[in-house]
């Protein structure tokens, strides 16, 4: 499912851009060890260039947020209509991620949330000169355990990852009022899952494993856990418009039934396409020759994949590994099978 190459054309006479564009950092093949090579952020705005010349060693991490983006995005979104698969074609973007969609407010916060996350746990493996270890949790610890070990740096992530994140929607350049709020709000609320998941990590001491002590710290899981969450925000997201109350202008829920806008909420401020047919100027690929499955009953199944369509069904041939055996010591052989499997392909 590939963005077709007319649509930059059409989006360039638009004059639209990204504040996301730094996920196409993610193709730069840049070694990142010299604080000229910041030069080679095309796309990038002042402040983060001048952030990448200050602390040019937390770019293979913004580098690493970049790719992880891009995947668990893809992963996350992999049975669904609008599978993320244009975040490919990164720093150029289609108007599902260019114009205040559900999809758009999606991609803001999981790649600000990747971005403070890589950073929180590179300050933790020793990666960065300018960060270490969290430091030592204030609660009072239990009397079965002890804080110990290093814990993920969310502070120096949550500094460092808003910094870079943030500085594209600060520039008066990029977009209307209410898409940089919207924007901002998504990017916060990425974050905000972050900080909501550190957790107590522990690591057991004792005769024979007893785990008679226990040394913790805290620390994140892993990014595919957050992108999770964020896709349950995702389908609860709101609908916004940006409006003047008092003195200032507020993102407000469009529909009137709808509970005030939480901090929590991902937001958005155009409706989506149903993402079933190709359509250039609403960033629709359509679903034509997905994969479905038809045995499901959720969001992959033939029927909501292929949006009434139909699909075709085709055999192929897949080989295996099968009749393992484990032979002293220490080593497994192997056989291999050949088995049919049906493919069933959205018409």
């Amino acid at each position: 499912m590939g963005y077709p190459s007319a649509a930059a054309t059409l989006l360039c006479q638009l004059g639209l851009s990204a504040a996301i564009q730094w996920l196409g950092l993610m193709e730069s093949g840049v070694a990142w060890n010299e604080s000229q090579h910041c030069r080679l952020l095309a796309g990038m705005v002042p402040d983060q260039l001048q952030l990448c010349r200050r602390n040019i060693e937390v770019m293979h991490s913004i580098v690493l947020a970049a790719h992880r983006t891009k995947s668990i995005c893809q992963k996350t979104f992999a049975d669904m209509r609008w599978n993320c698969s244009s975040i490919q074609h990164a720093p150029s973007f289609g108007p599902d991620l260019l114009q205040g969609t559900r999809e758009s407010a999606f991609v803001y916060a999981l790649a600000a949330a990747a971005v403070t996350h890589t950073i929180a746990q590179a300050c933790a493996s020793g990666e960065l000169p300018l960060c270490s270890c969290s430091s030592i949790p204030s609660e009072v610890p239990s009397p079965d355990f002890r804080w110990g070990g290093c814990g993920d740096n969310l502070a120096y992530g949550l500094q460092l990852g808003a910094a870079f994140a943030d500085s594209p929607l600060k520039s008066s350049k990029l977009g209307t009022g209410a898409l940089k709020a919207v924007n901002l709000h998504n990017n916060a609320v990425g974050r905000q899952v972050v900080s909501d998941s550190l957790d107590t990590k522990c690591k057991c001491h004792g005769v024979s494993g007893s785990c008679s002590v226990k040394t913790c710290w805290k620390g994140l899981p892993k990014l595919d856990e957050i992108a999770s969450d964020l896709k349950s925000k995702y389908l609860a997201a709101i609908k916004v418009s940006h409006r003047l109350v008092g003195h200032r202008k507020q993102l407000i829920a469009k529909e009137t039934s709808i509970r005030p806008v939480q901090e929590a909420d991902l937001v958005y401020l155009i409706n989506s396409p149903d993402y079933c047919t190709p359509n250039l100027h609403l960033g629709s690929l359509g679903t034509q020759d997905r994969q479905c499955n038809k045995t499901s009953m959720g969001s992959d199944s033939c029927n909501l994949l292929c949006c009434g369509r139909g699909y075709n069904t085709y055999s192929e041939e897949v080989v295996e590994r099968c009749h393992c055996k484990y032979h002293w010591c220490c080593y497994v052989v192997c056989k291999r099978c050949w088995r049919k499997v049906e493919r069933y392909v959205c018409k």
